[in-house]
Order: C-alpha cells, then structure tokens, then sequence
C-alpha cells in the first residue's frame, strides 16, 4: 500500500501522467473530514468500501440458479 499525504486542494494522478487513468484531489479538509474529488471516466466503478464489500456478498445474476419453469395465473371462471 502506498500512504501519500496532500493537502487541501492537491492532486494525485493514477496511471501515466502524459495520459492518466484519473485524477484524485483533495477538494476539503475540516476537522477530521476529508472530501476526496475523483476525475476518472465514466465507466471506471468507484464505490465506498461498505459498497463495494455489498455487492460483492450479493449473489449476482451468474451465480443465480437457471429459471427452470414459471408459474401462470389460473384462468378465470
């Protein structure tokens, strides 16, 4: 792991820096909260920790068992 200490309003860049994958800057620090600012595209997944560790303890659509029958209404009388 990598620690790398910045102040308010400095950046990290991730990736090359002639063509970065993104971009995190520390956009404010007040008492012991920190809001971080992230520039990645749009289809790069970023998610809280607590989130992430939620969808991956969710079962997905892959691990689901195949439909193998459905249930119709009964025809009306």
């Amino acid at each position: 792991m990598l620690v790398i200490t910045r102040r308010e309003g400095e950046e990290i860049v991730i990736g090359d820096p002639k063509n970065p994958i993104g971009i995190v800057r520390i956009a404010s620090v007040k008492g012991e909260r920190v809001r971080v600012a992230f520039d990645f595209p749009r289809d790069v997944d970023i998610h809280r920790r607590e989130i992430a560790d939620q969808i991956v303890s969710e079962p997905n659509e892959q691990d689901a068992p195949a439909v193998i029958a459905t249930i119709k209404p009964a025809a009306s009388v």
